[in-house]
């Protein structure tokens, strides 16, 4: 009986103690309600029936071994991929490759031609004459010139008629003197003359962007009617806070020569009073575009030397036969040589040899061009490969242009013509022939341009873009040779051949 009752008692316990428990569970399912949840998921699971587990593996199995999903090819545009520098690396192995064959090939052909001393008669026909560099000395005279006349100006001896007509006068000579010279002198050579009238170029629109910007000082002097006290030239230097700072420079103080030569050696077409300056010249930086400018410089007449004359002489007589494939097969195989050495001139004088001058002089600007090799369209080519001509092209013929009335596609087709003439200067002037393939080139861009923007889009305009520069030059090239050839070789050649 005794053990009876103990049994009983502790029985009663135990079903006190879990009817306790359940409560307790039952007062805390509100708080862990996910955690019973999950113990009843497992008993389900643990009673499942084989159909149910089935059906359960079978629904998993499509998320566990799926191996597609919604996607793009790599080389699709809609991909968003743009890691392409394998691609890349082949496209330079492959041109490694190809030039060195053609370099091989040339070599076996005609020997190795290049000539240190035939640079040299490029350049003089005279060792005791030296008529280009005479030409840009004498460029002084109307450096000179300009910077009295606006002296003049600044005090009022002169009216602005009369200034403005001189200024006309002397921009006129500095085109004019130098062309006239360069066809009256025998000693004077192609090379020698190219050389002289670039700078005369550059010069002419140096001092047109100098005119301007002191017209514009006396305006708003006389619009703020106020007198500026003269001052020391842009260039001084005093010591601040341990770096080297330039005293801020107001009309009639930049009228110095030390200003005005500043801007005549510094690489921009356009005058300011007050230049971006950068504090200090980098030794190593200026080594570095010193040797840059004399390796390329070496390499591209190497390749002139060695590559473009050989194919330039051999396509005469397809010339003279007028076979018409022949003529296109020399023409693409002078493609290739002249596009390689138009690359490494923009490098060699747009980065090497125009930063080495800004970092000599301190200029700050350093914006020579932009990327356009990436350009889509003709117009964005133009407007970014050469960024010094640009800016003064807009700011001193385009814009002036629209102020006055013009329309925009007028004042764009006047500079495309301003830009057609300057390039039929430098080439039949030093040629001493008048040919107007240059001319005619750069007016072709016009139509080429309208066709590339309306129906070619992103790549295959950027193509378009690249094939003109590709195809276009040679053709010029292959003209002027051409008809120089025939001027002055043309009878030699005809005898010999009778």
């Amino acid at each position: 009986m005794g053990d009876r009752s103990e049994r009983g008692s502790a029985k009663h316990k135990r079903r006190t103690t879990i009817a306790g428990d359940a409560a307790g569970a039952q007062a805390k399912r509100g708080g862990a309600g996910e955690t019973l949840s999950g113990q009843v998921k497992e008993k389900e699971q643990r009673h499942e029936t084989p159909a149910n587990k089935h059906k359960s593996h079978s629904d998993a199995g499509d998320d566990a071994f799926s191996c597609h999903k919604l996607q793009e090819s790599l080389l699709s545009s809609n991909s968003g991929y743009s890691n392409y520098r394998g691609i890349l690396n082949w496209c330079v192995v492959m041109l490694v490759l190809s030039n060195a064959r053609l370099v091989l090939e040339n070599l076996i052909k005609y020997g190795i031609l290049v000539d240190p001393i035939q640079i040299i008669s490029l350049f003089l026909k005279d060792p005791y004459s030296w008529p280009a560099l005479c030409l840009i000395i004498v460029s002084n005279v109307f450096i000179m010139a300009a910077l009295y006349i606006e002296r003049k100006l600044s005090v009022g001896t002169i009216s602005e008629c009369t200034g403005t007509f001189l200024h006309c006068i002397n921009l006129a000579a500095l085109l004019f003197v130098p062309a006239a010279t360069v066809l009256s002198v025998s000693s004077m050579t192609p090379v020698g003359g190219v050389m002289a009238l670039g700078v005369f170029t550059v010069l002419f629109l140096k001092l047109y962007s100098y005119r301007d910007v002191n017209k514009w000082c006396r305006e708003s002097r006389r619009a703020k009617a106020r007198t500026l006290s003269r001052s020391h030239s842009c260039p001084s230097v005093h010591k601040a806070n341990g770096t080297a700072g330039y005293t801020h420079v107001n009309y009639p103080g930049n009228l110095t020569h030390r200003d005005i030569y500043y801007f005549i050696f510094v690489p921009t077409l356009c005058y300011e009073l007050n230049f971006p300056r950068s504090p200090r010249i980098r030794k190593r930086f200026l080594l570095r575009r010193l040797l840059e400018m004399l390796f390329l410089m070496q390499l591209m007449i190497g390749l002139i030397q060695q590559w473009m004359v050989p194919t330039i002489q051999n396509s005469m007589k397809p010339f003279q036969d007028m076979d018409l494939s022949r003529i296109v097969e020399r023409l693409l195989k002078l493609a290739v040589p002249n596009h390689f050495i138009w690359l490494i001139f923009f490098y060699w004088y747009f980065h090497s040899s125009m930063n080495f001058v800004a970092e000599l002089m301190q200029f700050g600007d350093r914006e020579f061009y932009r990327d356009w090799w990436n350009s889509e369209t003709i117009p964005y080519f133009w407007s970014n490969w050469n960024i010094p001509v640009h800016k003064w092209c807009l700011r001193h013929f385009y814009k002036p242009m629209l102020v006055k009335g013009v329309n925009k596609f007028t004042a764009q087709l006047a500079v495309f013509f301003m830009s057609a003439f300057f390039h039929e200067y430098l080439v039949s002037v030093p040629l001493k022939m008048f040919r107007l393939w240059a001319f005619l080139g750069m007016m072709a861009q016009i139509p080429l341009a309208y066709f590339v923007g309306r129906f070619l889009r992103g790549n295959y305009g950027n193509a378009a873009v690249w094939m003109s520069l590709i195809i276009g030059q040679p053709i010029a090239v292959l003209m002027y040779f051409h008809d120089y050839y025939v001027l002055h070789y043309g009878n030699a050649a005809e005898g010999v051949a009778a």
